[in-house]
């Protein structure tokens, strides 16, 4: 590349006013316009003032806000003037792009430099916007790397947009002014985004992914109010890492916390990379000449192999609607118009590849109305972006479930379970009438109850982490095995009699309930969603004595360690918080833990015997 010492007078001869620059374009060429919060305003407008005088412009771009509206120009002019191919992967629901969905072309973010490269898809013009010059000639693309920096160094012509408010941001984020044909000098605020709405779902959704997001894990989250709230939510983790197509003001706020360090990332260690900024001036103010961060092109930082080199990475990406089998739609909507779901699959995929890596799609479980469910049967007539191949963790306000590895019935499950509860009824007939669920299974009473977050607990015990909380639905075989496991003695404890068999019907009593009347907790040990259950212990009120009769069972492996103790102590507290008057066991007048168990409770307790059987009770108003 020719870097001459006196590249300031080419620059001086390059100079023109935005009129002459696109003054330059010719009929029937291809223009690529530069991407989301980097677009060069001022040449779009003399783009849209000289239109009248073009035939048959093709304007390449991703989705945009459109502040200068190209897109009403098209369909004014019948696409005679300009026509528009916006790189978009969506499903094209929300209105807007429903009536524009002609111009849409689906396709990777990873993909599309490849695409101008090759010239598959030849760029004649380029209208980019650019940092001044350094003293040695360089103009950096600040905010917008992404796929601008592919079509700038593939296209016939370039014209760049001269703005000394967009920020000099290091990384492969630089053109020299030798390869630039036109500058037209500009100074204008670059494009910004506000707040967005604050949703209390937003925030219970955040809490349920601060349990899966470890110490030291890298991170990419997608734009939108609820990865608003999960950034907030995980401003008490450390040392975690960013490698993120988007860098937003939140994520600045966790770096000024010392949440993220970048320390611990495996790959480009201390060092924040992203292909694009979409923010605020104080975030682009941040970005200018700071070592830390590297913007780099899409096909680096949405490369599903360079994502996977990454310790722990974990994506989070905002839904539309998910089906039952985990085919997943999205779409943009006002704070993601910025073709913030394009690059969602590329993410998904080099995630799930990474060492400890998590995928984690969210979604609200109702539209905003709370009129639709976003959880349907199937996706009818909608484009799915992720398909259910590619499917892990999803999360929404009502709980989280791992797809992966599951049966098309475990995974209808899975999903009815974190449904909202005014749709479980229909969503679980419907899954029925699909064949997705064994008739004979019983609609119980899981379909409204709602997922106690609260009780949810982890803790270490001798070395291993042991989560501690409600069962799920699509906990059931896992219980089984649990039973399955038992010892004999430990078998005869908990049933008074000897049993070889725990069969479907009797484990949905314990894995669907109504989490007030009816609770089970679980202690699992291992990998989220598909964790071994090493202990058990229930509730079941008696509704004529408003009294609960409670039951335990622990692995032989993981007695004498307090897990029982923690299970009693927290039906108790979700027992009285029900409005349930007392509790009462029954067991062997032999079994002496299960009578320290009781013993161990802060209410005076009852003993009664009957034989070989002890009666344990007491009653929440009676403390010790």
């Amino acid at each position: 590349m020719a870097t001459t010492v006196h590249w300031e007078d080419n620059y001086a001869k390059k100079k023109r006013t935005g009129k002459e620059a696109i003054g330059f374009i010719r009929h029937g060429q291809r223009v690529f316009i530069g991407s989301s919060c980097g677009e060069p305003q001022h040449l779009v407008r003399e783009l849209a003032e000289a239109s009248v005088n073009f035939k048959d412009i093709e304007i390449v771009r991703l989705l945009t806000l459109e502040r200068t509206p190209l897109t009403l120009i098209a369909n004014k002019t019948k696409g005679q003037s300009l026509n528009i191919r916006s790189f978009y992967l969506g499903s094209a629901k929300a209105k807007g792009l429903e009536r524009n969905k002609r111009f849409i072309t689906p396709l990777n973010l990873s993909a599309i430099p490849r695409l101008f490269k090759t010239r598959r898809l030849p760029i004649q013009v380029a209208l980019i916007q650019v940092s001044p010059p350094d003293d040695f000639g360089w103009v950096s693309l600040g905010v917008s790397v992404d796929i601008t920096l592919s079509a700038a160094l593939s296209a016939d012509l370039v014209i760049a947009q001269v703005n000394p408010k967009m920020p000099r941001v290091l990384g492969r984020s630089f053109i020299h002014v030798n390869d630039v044909d036109v500058f037209v000098e500009y100074e204008e605020a670059l494009i910004t985004i506000g707040e967005h709405p604050e949703l209390e779902s937003a925030n219970i959704i955040a809490r349920h992914i601060a349990r899966l997001i470890d110490d030291g894990s890298t991170m990419q989250i997608s734009l939108g109010a609820t990865p608003q709230a999960i950034l907030l939510g995980l401003s008490d983790k450390n040392d975690l890492g960013i490698h993120t197509q988007f860098l937003t003001e939140d994520i600045l706020h966790l770096i000024e916390r010392g949440v993220i360090t970048n320390r611990k990332k495996g790959y480009n260690e201390g060092k924040l990379v992203a292909s694009s900024a979409i923010g605020t001036e104080n975030l682009y103010e941040f970005l200018h000449d700071n070592p830390s961060i590297e913007f780099h092109p899409s096909d680096y930082v949405n490369d599903p192999g360079i994502i996977s080199r990454h310790n722990k990475m974990v994506s989070i990406n905002v839904l539309m609607a998910m089906d039952f089998s985990g085919q997943a739609a999205a779409d943009a909507l006002p704070y993601n118009h910025f073709s913030g779901v394009t690059g969602m699959l590329d993410f998904v995929r080099g995630s799930a590849q990474s060492e400890k890596g998590k995928s984690i799609l969210i979604l609200t479980s109702t539209s905003r109305d709370g009129t639709k469910s976003r959880i349907v049967p199937t996706l009818n007539d909608t484009a799915v972006v992720v398909p259910r191949g590619d499917v892990h963790y999803v999360v929404t306000e009502y709980g989280a479930v791992n797809l992966f590895g599951k049966s098309l019935q475990e995974r209808a499950l899975a999903m009815i379970s974190i449904a909202h509860p005014d749709f479980r009824d229909e969503l679980f007939q419907a899954a029925t009438n699909m064949n997705l669920l064994d008739a004979n299974r019983r609609h119980s009473h899981f379909s409204h109850g709602i997922y106690p977050f609260k009780i949810e607990e982890t803790r270490e015990i001798d070395g291993e982490v042991v989560t501690i909380r409600p069962v799920k639905p699509v906990d059931q075989r896992r219980i089984q095995e649990h039973f399955y496991n038992l010892d004999k003695k430990d078998v005869m404890s908990r049933f008074f009699h000897d049993k070889s068999s725990f069969v479907r019907d009797e484990m949905e009593e314990l894995s669907q309930i109504d989490y007030i009347k009816n609770l089970t907790l679980v202690a699992v040990v291992g990998e989220f969603g598909f964790g071994r259950v090493v202990a058990v212990g229930e509730y079941l009120l008696d509704a004529e004595e408003n009294n609960a009769e409670i039951a335990f069972s622990v692995n032989r492996d993981f007695q004498g360690k307090g897990i029982g103790k923690i299970l009693i102590k927290k039906l108790a507290e979700a027992a009285k918080e029900n409005g349930i008057s007392g509790m009462h066991a029954y067991t062997s007048s032999r079994n002496k833990r299960m009578v320290k168990l009781f013993e161990m409770l802060p209410y005076k307790i009852q003993t009664s015997i009957d034989g070989d059987i002890l009666r344990l009770s007491c009653k929440f108003d009676e403390p010790a």
